[in-house]
């Protein structure tokens, strides 16, 4: 076989599971932006469907419908990327997406639109991803109300990012953000849902969970950069290649940066095989090298990152190598290596 990533979709199921009962009352929206993080966005989204997710986080108006192909009627689709073209926007209004809205321009956009559509309003309280400035957060509140007031849009959710750097800076934007949540209420508005929780805050932070929470990383068992192993999240995606060479004291795979492992890998990890962790020494365009091991041969299996049944170790802790996180290994893989999938979701 070629080398793939293997996607174990029932390990998914359990992580997402872990997050439900974690984050409860509050509802999780899985986001499977980046073609789920790299795990392919159909069939994650199917899965994640029949287990019970009601909220999917899509990043933008494209994946938001392709999400909607999946798992149909029903679920709430949020895409937050600032888009201005009055194509998506149909598109949107036609798939019943909820749009993040950071940005006054867009606001006007989606006004202009006339179609109704929910839209989640964001303030930026410090991450300065996207966002309305606190300064011009009553003006586009405001305007969103007399909006509303008028049948064009519904506000259904307030928002925010928040840096998950400190906790005191995380506890500055929380201030911020019942501050804004306070000012909208006061225009006049009244959302379903706010949300300022990623992965690491829903778990650390009980009070920052609110009514929803968007989890992405937690979800793939991908851990936070730094961050400890968490009881019930591991990895459901396991970077596999094949051994096509025995040369003396190394073995070669199939697998290298042009396939989207960084080159600087080489020299710096261990990787996984069926004799145990094995060094991987160097990353090449289209094939890496491993240290060999007594009766490797020509078919075997390595593998690059993983749970750590063979040795290997997580994504996180190999980006940690490399000063990067576990989210770039998977969402730099080659959009052609093949994905593989194991595992059986019990629809809801």
């Amino acid at each position: 076989m070629p080398a793939r990533l293997a996607v174990d979709l029932d390990r998914l199921r359990e992580n997402l599971a872990t997050v439900r009962r974690t984050v409860s009352p509050a509802e999780t929206l899985f986001v499977v932006k980046n073609d789920a993080y790299g795990h392919g966005l159909e069939p994650v989204a199917e899965a994640a469907s029949a287990a019970g997710i009601d909220w999917f986080g899509s990043f933008d108006i494209d994946s938001g419908l392709r999400v909607r192909r999946v798992v149909g009627g029903g679920s709430r689709i949020f895409a937050w990327t600032t888009i201005l073209d009055a194509d998506s926007l149909q598109g949107a209004a036609d798939a019943d997406l909820d749009l993040g809205v950071g940005d006054a321009a867009y606001l006007e956009r989606i006004i202009a639109a006339d179609r109704h559509l929910r839209v989640h309003l964001k303030v930026d309280t410090g991450l300065h991803r996207n966002g309305v400035r606190p300064e011009e957060w009553s003006d586009v509140v405001a305007r969103a109300a007399r909006a509303e007031a008028d049948g064009r849009i519904r506000v259904v959710g307030l928002w925010t990012h928040i840096a998950e750097t400190s906790d005191a800076d995380d506890d500055a934007s929380r201030a911020l953000f019942l501050d804004a949540v306070a000012i909208a209420r006061a225009a006049g508005l009244t959302p379903d849902v706010r949300h300022l929780a990623a992965s690491a805050a829903a778990f650390a932070r009980p009070e920052f969970r609110d009514d929803l929470v968007r989890v992405g990383a937690f979800g793939y068992g991908i851990r936070s950069a730094g961050g400890p192993d968490l009881p019930g999240i591991s990895p459901a995606a396991t970077l596999v290649a094949d051994v096509i060479d025995v040369a003396g004291d190394r073995v070669v795979i199939d697998i290298g940066s042009l396939d989207g492992v960084p080159s600087a890998l080489g020299g710096r990890v261990t990787v996984g095989t069926d004799a145990g962790a094995r060094r991987l020494l160097t990353v090449d365009g289209a094939t890496s090298t491993v240290a060999g091991y007594p009766g490797a041969r020509v078919e075997d299996r390595v593998y690059i990152f993983g749970p750590g049944a063979h040795g290997e170790h997580s994504a996180t802790t190999v980006a940690e190598s490399i000063d990067t996180v576990g989210e770039e290994l998977l969402v730099r893989l080659r959009p052609g290596l093949e994905r593989s999938y194991t595992g059986a979701i019990t629809p809801r």
